[in-house]
This record gives C-alpha cells, structure tokens and sequence, in this order.
C-alpha cells in the first residue's frame, strides 16, 4: 500500500506500508511441571502404538494390517470385510462426537494433545533443542553467520529429522502393506511405485509440517481452529490469565513484602509468551491460536513458586468461575454427548460381537427369465458367492424356502470354504411347472453344516411362464 503525504516545504512524500509481516521462527522456552509431563507421557504412548504396531504379529499373521487388494482389514483378532463398513462409519462418528464432548468439556485437549501435528512436532523440538540447545543458544544459532559450528549442527539437524520422517513414511505404509516384506523390498531396492509415493510423500508431509511448518499449521490451515468457539460455552474449561489479580502487572524485587506491593502477581517475565509453541500472549486473553498445551501454566506456575506467591495466576478455569458464578461441568450440552456416546459406543461394540461371520451374495442369471425342462420343470439358474469371514475353514450348507415344490437341483448343496476366502458357485433351483406361474420371491438360507445354525437368509426371484 503506498500512501502520500505533503511535508512542509510543499513536496510530496511517499510511505509504502506494508500489511504483511515476515514469519518469525518460534524457538519455544522448555519448562518442567505437571502438564508437561502429561503430554510427554501422551507423545510416547502414542507415537508407541504407531510405531510398533506394525511389528506385533496375532495368530501367525502382521496384527494391524490394511490389507486394501485383498480387502481386509486385520486388527488384533479383529477381521473386517467391505461388507463391513458400516464400523468404519461408526468409528468415524464415534470420535467425531467425542471431539464435541471433550472440547465443550475442556477445551482444545485434542489439539494440545492428541493432534498428529501437535505430537510430530514436539518431537522434531526436542531433536532441534537437543542438537542446537536450549532457546535462548538457538536464537543466537539462528541469528550468526554461517560457519563451521552453525553449518555442523543445522546439517545434522536436518539429516535427523529426514530420517525420522522417512522412518514415519515407511511405518505409514507398513500398516498397508506387510511390513516385514516392505523392510525386505526396501533393503534390496526392490520397491514398486505406490508403496514408494506414499512413503516420500508422508516422510516428506512430515518433514516439512513439524519441521517447519509447525504452528502455521494450528494457526493457518486447520479448520478447527476457526470453529472450536462454537462449541464453548460460558462453562467450558479453558487457559486463563487470572486478569483481576494479575494486574496492574510489573516487575519488582523478590524481597518486597505483598502488603507493600501495589502491583498484582503477574511479574511481566513473559516466560509464558517463551514457553508457548504458537507465540501468542495468554495475557490478551483466549485467542484461536492457543492449542490448550498448558505450558502457560507450568511456566507461571514455576514463576509464582519463585516469588512466593500462590500458585493458579494462569490455570484451567471456566469463565463464569472467573466471574465467581457457579460452574457446571454436567450440563445439557455435556450431557447430551455423554449420553449419545456412551450410547454409539455400546451399539458399535455389540454390533461388532453380533456381526455376522459368513456372507452370501446371489445373484439371478439374467440372460435367461427360464427354462422348460424335459421332465416339466421351471428352472432359473442363479450365481452364489458366499464368503467366510472366519479365518478358519468351515463347511456351509444351502437350502431353500418360500415357493413350495422349490428344489435345488442335486438335492442342498454343501461346501468347504477356507478361511476368508470366497467360494463363487451356480445352482439350478427346479419348481413344478404345472403349480409356478408369474413371479415369485424365494429365500436361499446358508447354515453351518457343523453347528446346524442359521447363518443368513438372502433374497431372490424365481421367474416363471405368465
């Protein structure tokens, strides 16, 4: 933007004025305390189960495994089909409506947490400040010329974040494709396309979002952000500066006794604006930025201990508690979505333990509507695929039911099937001529021919001369 402006000698000067600023790096401050420690607990367990699962085998076989040409999905014990879907929709809604019951409930705790971008990140921090040092030793890094020091510490930093987000690529896909046959591939150069684009692709998402990216990521790009204050509410457990009492704030001496002290607590370190990983000031207030991190509070907290003053001046707190009015954390809104989770959770759950364990398909021959047998019979011929989604072999066993005189030719049919495979048949099922006319619906019922259960009952039409 360029702006005019006439000085006194009568001559024109220009301003240009810029809206945008420059990114400046946040190198956030370490700090020590409760919260802290919870989300280091947090970043291992869960960068744990990604790491690992891969590797843990069930029953001879890779435990977690997206097995998409073969189209199945192992977990644990766990087989799941296409045909069952439905769960991955369940799933899906269930973590949906647990983002709204916790974030009503406490805030951004996915996000300061449990977010992908948020766990990445911490840990390419701690390679940064390992490598590098502490904040203050990696302003003045970034700051100095290049030289030998600065060009050995950036290059092995950024050799180590390759690898670990090249390592992250490879266990992506490990959970896709056999892991052990990957790492085999792998080792010998032998890699085809896709599994190779989705690990550069990964590795180098990672690299380049919780390298550099980072908090422009929270601040930028991701939509929950935008939206996240539509689910709080007046009750809503958030960061907050203790305004009434911090201010007017100040620097003083440690020694100066309280009742002399006109100032409030807050001493105007600004290690909690040093300390956050987004940059902003909680001081100002809640801001969209704020990813519910807590290191705020771990660092006012130490700082309080420090000067002698109580502790909480930035705590997790609820507005009408600032206010000193009643808080409730049951309320409607939390109810509710305590009441449709723990509702979603136990449908799914039983769902999934009453699911079925075989599948029949039938489909009716549409190249012919019939045929007139020599020994006056109606016939339509139909193909089956049943599927066992067991992973053991079972033997099945078809009859039929709903038009009377209906017989399968060759008497009920039965079939080994091997564990999680398809078996894809054609039958031909017979009824009188004399008695069929018009169209009619028939029931195919598939049994275990060991138990004597009845596994499914499917569907068809039995087409007859007018």
């Amino acid at each position: 933007m360029t702006s005019s402006d006439e000085s006194a000698g009568g001559a024109v000067r220009e301003e240009i004025i810029s809206f945008y600023a420059k990114h400046e790096k946040i190198h956030p401050r370490e700090v020590i305390g409760g919260f802290s420690k919870l989300r280091r607990i947090t970043v291992f367990a869960l960068l744990g189960i990604f790491y690992l699962a891969p590797w843990l085998s069930w029953d001879g076989r890779q435990a977690v495994l997206f097995d998409l040409p073969a189209r199945k999905f192992y977990i644990w014990g766990l087989v799941l089909w296409p045909q069952d879907f439905i769960f991955l929709t369940w799933l899906l809604v269930l973590l949906g409506l647990s983002l709204f019951f916790f974030t009503a409930l406490a805030g951004r705790l996915w996000c300061g947490y449990a977010c992908p971008q948020t766990v990445w990140t911490e840990v390419f921090v701690w390679i940064e400040a390992w490598i590098e040092g502490d904040r203050n030793k990696r302003i003045k890094l970034d700051r100095a010329p290049w030289g030998f020091e600065k060009t050995l510490k950036k290059s092995t930093k950024q050799a180590i974040w390759v690898i670990f987000a090249l390592w992250t690529g490879v266990t992506f896909v490990g959970f896709f494709v056999p892991v052990i046959d990957l790492m085999h591939g792998l080792a010998h150069l032998d890699v085809n396309g896709w599994p190779l684009f989705w690990i550069l692709f990964y590795g180098g998402a990672t690299y380049a979002n919780a390298g550099f990216m980072r908090e422009q990521v929270c601040k930028y790009m991701c939509p929950y952000a935008r939206f996240q204050s539509a689910m709080f509410d007046r009750d809503t457990l958030i960061i907050t500066y203790d305004q009434a009492r911090g201010e007017p704030r100040g620097a003083r001496s440690r020694h100066t006794p309280r009742s002399q002290d006109t100032l409030g607590d807050c001493v105007d370190c600004t290690v909690c604006v040093q300390v956050c990983p987004t940059g902003i000031d909680i001081r100002q207030g809640l801001q969209y930025e704020c990813i519910a991190c807590a290191a705020c509070i771990d660092a006012c907290d130490t700082v309080m201990d420090k000067v002698g003053y109580p502790r909480g001046l930035i705590r997790y707190t609820t507005q009408n508690a600032m206010d000193r009015q009643k808080t409730r954390l049951l309320r409607g809104r939390t109810l509710v979505y305590g009441l449709l989770l723990g509702l979603l959770f136990t449908v799914g759950v039983v769902g999934l333990l009453n699911r079925k364990t075989a599948d029949l398909d039938v489909i009716r021959d549409r190249n012919a509507l019939y045929r007139e047998t020599v020994t006056d019979q109606i016939e339509n011929v139909y193909l089956l695929r049943v599927l066992n989604k067991q992973m053991s072999p079972r033997t099945f066993r078809l009859t039929v039911e709903g038009l009377e005189g209906a017989v399968i030719d060759g008497g009920a049919p039965r079939w080994l099937v091997a564990g999680g495979e398809v078996y894809t048949t054609a039958i031909r099922l017979e009824a009188p001529a004399a008695t069929i006319h018009g169209g009619h619906t028939v029931r195919f019922i598939l049994t275990d021919d060991v138990s004597g259960q009845r596994l499914l009952a499917e569907k068809a039409r039995f087409i007859a001369p007018p």
